[in-house]
């Protein structure tokens, strides 16, 4: 009984250690997921600003044809 005891023991210290370093996973997984939105936003907002500058070249340049 004691020796079943000591085995549920170390059972439960793995399922803990496991489950500690699953939820370190899953909060550095989220901060990745956070740096790739990051990533993609800024990646669209650069492209909105590049859309931007060009549409202000070319009014510029129709104005200087006209």
């Amino acid at each position: 009984m004691l020796r079943r005891l000591q085995e549920l023991r170390r059972e439960e210290e793995t399922l803990l250690r496991v489950k500690a370093a699953l939820h370190d996973q899953l909060r550095r997984l989220r901060t990745l997921g956070q740096m790739d939105n990051e990533a993609a936003i800024n990646q669209t907002e650069l492209h909105l600003s590049l859309q931007d500058y060009k549409e202000e070249e070319e009014e510029e340049e129709e104005e200087s044809d006209s």
